[in-house]
């Protein structure tokens, strides 16, 4: 089987700050892709905050990201994710071009649009129904069309309509928007755009191309009918996780899918982190996705590092006696450089492991209260002793 350091699914802007990060810190990095580079930013037509350019498209930004991961030699692999597995504590990454065992493994495969739910969106879909306003407004030039939503990219998507069509109502279930301020003056300031207050969408109707939405006013439960040549959905998003399986059988996840992370973007199993738009996060663009990775990627190298170390001093040899205690309790500290001069006079070699730093590791070994003396045989354990003072040590490793 191919064996990688780290391997990162998903080439968007958390996907690829990881790739330029992971391969500046020395590291092998795989990363598998499937489309286009930048991910959702290709679908945004300007994008005026990404710190230090005024104005770039998304495709730009997107392909400008990618450029920089190849400069830094970052591998690349167009192919589909079918599932990750943890085989005897090796994280194995299935996809329909082979299985590649990973040292560590970085989830950015970020968020897709919402849909509907309603009768005649699946069969619209590309006839009238369209999730990307960049990829398809220019099918409606002088044409009416509808953008159902209220958050940022619902209204700035709503304002890039108005380049083609010839007016643009946007539909939502509040009174008021929920984006930026600047987004909504902008919007509202525009004449093509018409807002359509209180109202949800039941159905989209047409002969073989949309011609209508069917709407309801949520408030008063009056229906009424929407003539338009096009309908556009932006009305939130959804973690796309769909290769990890049943929710919460690899990662834990929130009710709503997205992967649970500490600040360090580890997730709940050891080695297998997360970035980017597919965390439970309070905002997601792609500023914050580009530093996910990088944050990312640097406690995938600490986390390689120290396991290549514990394999080297802990499962490799053919015998060996190990103290595991904490770096950040004193009494520990002062326990160790005990133990460390008696080794040293008495010839005795042991091993000291930071329980503290490690303690996914060691809690993987069995170890799981600090300090504790363990020897090992072939990398498995066949005695532990609580480390209660230098006297347990020397009677441990006599």
């Amino acid at each position: 089987m191919e064996k990688r350091e780290l391997v990162i699914l998903g080439a968007g802007p958390a996907g690829l700050s990881a790739a330029i990060y992971g391969r500046r810190a020395g590291l092998d990095v795989l990363l598998l892709e499937k489309g286009m580079p930048g991910g959702q930013i290709n679908i945004t037509d300007e994008i005026e905050n990404w710190p230090g350019t005024i104005h770039s498209t998304g495709s730009e930004l997107g392909m400008s990201f990618r450029k920089h991961a190849e400069h830094f030699k970052a591998e690349f692999r167009d192919c589909t994710v079918k599932g990750i597995e943890i085989r005897n504590g090796s994280k194995i990454v299935v996809t329909d071009k082979g299985e590649i065992e990973a040292e560590a493994i970085i989830l950015a495969t970020g968020a897709a649009f919402r849909k509907l739910g309603c009768p005649g969106e699946a069969e619209f879909t590309g006839a009238g129904v369209s999730y990307c306003a960049v990829c398809d407004a220019a099918f409606f030039q002088d044409e009416v069309v509808a953008v159902i939503g209220g958050g940022n990219v619902a209204v700035e998507e709503g304002g890039y309509l108005t380049k083609f069509a010839s007016k643009v109502y946007i539909v939502h279930r509040r009174d008021e928007f929920r984006a930026d301020k600047a987004a909504i003056e902008q919007a509202l300031a525009n004449p093509k755009i018409v807002p359509v207050w209180n109202s949800v969408v039941e159905s989209i109707e047409g002969n073989g191309v949309v011609e209508k939405l069917v709407l309801k006013n949520v408030k008063t439960g009056e229906i009424s009918d929407l003539p338009v040549a096009g309908c556009f959905v932006f009305i939130g998003t959804e973690p796309i996780v769909g290769y990890l399986g049943e929710p919460n059988s690899l990662v834990k996840q929130n009710k709503a899918g997205w992967i649970i992370t500490n600040d360090r973007m580890e997730t709940s199993v050891e080695g297998i982190f997360a970035a980017g738009d597919i965390r439970d996060k309070f905002l997601r663009q792609v500023v914050t996705a580009a530093g996910d990775g990088a944050t990312a990627a640097m406690a995938a190298d600490a986390y390689i590092t120290q396991q290549l170390h514990l394999r080297s001093v802990l499962m490799e040899p053919e015998h060996v006696y190990a103290l595991i205690s904490s770096s950040i309790d004193q009494n520990q500290v002062t326990l160790q450089v005990e133990a460390e001069k008696y080794g040293k006079e008495a010839g005795k070699k042991i091993v000291f492991v930071d329980g503290y730093r490690n303690a996914r590791a060691v809690e993987k070994i069995g170890v799981t209260k600090l300090p504790t003396l363990v020897e090992l045989k072939k990398g498995q354990i066949v005695k532990t002793a609580e480390a209660k003072d230098i006297e347990t040590v020397k009677a441990f490793v006599a």
